[in-house]
């Protein structure tokens, strides 16, 4: 028998019909064609209209919670997680949105680095920009372990040292754009003995840095 899953509540700020949704389906319908959604999951109901009686933004970057994955840590190695390596994740509230990433040890669950919000980001620049900085830490702390990334695309921007992002840059995103260059330039000149993995979430669950939002 599968392991029960807790109930979550979705609390959507910005969307078709604002309010707590019981069910990731629910809160879907109402975040889906919605210019600038912003929604996010909790784990009790009480948590759920605290954060509803308040604005989204109280709610992301350092304040987003590590999420738990559903398979016991103790039992990861037995299913083919190297434990030594660092598992990154981004999430935006639409596409371009308010973008955050972050990164965390897999063993341990410890947040390494949490950055964000960026105004007018996209999810693939934010998991791109997340493998770079976990590659610059290793390389700071001497570590060869690998990384884990759910993004195929950021995964091969990475490999060919270039984000290839149809984003169009704008005053407000500049910022965002300076760090593509400061990643893409860190990339070009450096050499990093790191693999870097796709996290396999049909059979581990959910990245252990997921924000948790579906």
């Amino acid at each position: 028998m599968g392991k029960k899953q807790r109930p979550k509540f979705y609390v959507v700020w910005k969307g078709h019909q604002p309010g707590i949704y019981t069910n990731w389906a629910e809160c879907q319908q109402q975040v889906s064609g919605y210019s600038g959604a912003e929604f996010k999951s909790f784990s009790t109901r009480a948590e759920a209209e605290t954060a509803l009686a308040g604005e989204y933004r109280q709610h992301i970057g350092r304040t987003s919670p590590v999420k738990q994955s559903p398979i016991p840590r103790e039992q990861w190695a037995e299913q083919g997680v190297i434990l030594d390596s660092i598992c990154v994740d981004a999430a935006c509230s639409g596409n371009p949105g308010v973008l955050e990433y972050r990164g965390v040890e897999t063993a341990s669950g410890e947040l390494l680095f949490d950055a964000g919000p960026f105004e007018q980001g996209t999810v693939n620049i934010g998991e791109f920009l997340a493998i770079v900085q976990a590659l610059g830490l290793l390389k700071l702390e001497q570590r060869s372990c690998p990384i884990y990334s759910d993004s195929t695309t950021a995964m091969t921007w990475v490999r060919k040292r270039c984000a290839n992002t149809q984003l169009p840059r704008t005053a407000v995103n500049d910022p965002l754009f300076q760090m593509i260059e400061w990643a893409e330039r860190l990339l070009r000149e450096n050499d990093y003995p790191n693999p870097i993995l796709k996290w396999q979430t049909g059979h581990w669950g959910e990245i252990p840095a997921d924000y948790g939002r579906k």
